[in-house]
């Protein structure tokens, strides 16, 4: 009896100390290892008792209140900012789209900079530091910021083509990029609900985009944009999106994994926010002078730069801190709920704001992308409801 004990307790015994045990280093709420299922260092953490249990089972997450808050943020940030998006580019405006996108990562520097010394009592040198130390990754880190910056600029192309409600289901088929990607790439397994999660997504979206005889007749006139470009714009948002995910799981994570273990000074998720943006900055001020730099010396960097451009790019600046604190309080699944629901919000606000005509198919088409995003997030469909 006694010697079955010490083996039980033997089992269940940690292993040596792995990068879980550095205390500024979340594994389980990193986006670079959260598609990771079969890590063997992951694996040798888990108690005999459960060895046999399904990999794709987790167990549910405690969730404070401040969890709570923050999805519910992320939530309306998204559906506002495609409110917002929309009443901005509708008009067309003529203010340089690269100068905004600048902005939005000028905005991300600042906020994340005052972050790190208000809050986190470190000096702005430390930035420069941590990008120092971390110089592999900062060049690695120019190809997902090149992604990054191709989204935000092509969303400006998007929204101004095509209405607030159509991009928010639209911009959904970046879980099938997402998924294509995975699979062709780094040969991932696909698990059953997942690839039923994405046949109810493009059916969704299928639905979504089909008009009426007195839409199609609006379609391509000088008011209402060109349809077909907005939509190609939007699928470009997920292509983009989608290989940046596969290039940071090939590429970055393996080399993020050990300079953040090796690194004896608490950097945190601001000194990212930090590295990731002055990336962008300079990948986007070549394309900016390659292509506005005429524009830009004559008119000025802020030409035809309005309130509502300006609130944009600042709304959007705060949405990528908040997803950054989605990450830290909790985790992928509950952040595709928050999707599910911007997605009906956008829908909801954009018929009452431009009187957007949604028809039958339209909705019935939100709720099938709404499914497919939580089907395709949930761990704990065999869960009993009553």
């Amino acid at each position: 009896m006694m010697e079955s004990q010490h083996i039980s307790q033997r089992k269940i015994k940690p292993t040596s100390p792995t990068i879980q045990d550095v205390p500024f280093y979340d594994e389980e709420n990193d986006p670079f290892v959260k598609f990771d299922t079969t890590s063997k260092d992951r694996k040798d953490d888990v108690p005999q008792a459960n060895a046999d249990a399904s990999d794709d089972t987790q167990t549910p997450i405690s969730m404070s209140k401040s969890a709570y808050y923050v999805l519910a943020l992320l939530a309306c940030q998204n559906c506002f900012k495609n409110i917002l998006m929309r009443f901005v580019m509708k008009d067309e405006p003529r203010f340089l789209v690269s100068t905004a996108v600048i902005t939005i990562e000028l905005l991300k520097l600042t906020f994340s900079a005052t972050y790190i010394v208000t809050k986190q009592r470190q000096p702005l040198s430390s930035i420069f530091w941590f990008i120092k130390e971390d110089w592999e990754n900062t060049v690695l880190l120019c190809v997902p910021a090149i992604c990054y910056n191709i989204q935000s600029s092509l969303e400006y192309v998007a929204f101004a083509n095509i209405d607030a409600a159509s991009f928010a289901v639209l911009v959904q088929t970046k879980m099938l990029a997402t998924a294509l990607f995975f699979k062709l790439v780094l040969g991932k397994k696909m698990m059953k609900k997942q690839l039923l999660s994405l046949i109810i997504l493009t059916v969704g979206v299928m639905m979504c985009n089909m008009k009426s005889g007195s839409d199609d007749a609006n379609e391509n006139d000088g008011t209402h944009g060109y349809r077909a470009k907005g939509i190609a714009a939007t699928l470009g948002i997920a292509l983009s999106s989608g290989f940046a995910s596969v290039y940071t799981e090939k590429v970055i994570k393996s080399s993020r994994k050990k300079s953040i273990s090796d690194n004896k000074e608490e950097y945190g998720l601001p000194h990212m926010q930090c590295q990731l943006a002055m990336v962008s900055i300079c990948t986007l001020g070549c394309y900016a002078i390659t292509r506005d730099a005429e524009t830009i010396l004559t008119e000025g960097f802020f030409c035809n730069f309005n309130g509502p451009a300006f609130l944009s790019c600042l709304n959007s600046a705060i949405g990528g801190l908040i997803v950054a604190a989605v990450l830290k309080y909790a985790d992928s699944v509950l952040k595709g709920y928050a999707t599910a629901v911007s997605v009906v919000l956008t829908g909801v606000f954009s018929s009452y704001i431009f009187d957007t005509s949604l028809s039958t198919l339209f909705g019935m088409g939100i709720i099938n992308v709404v499914i497919s995003v939580v089907l395709y997030n949930c761990n704990d469909l065999d869960d009993y409801i009553w």
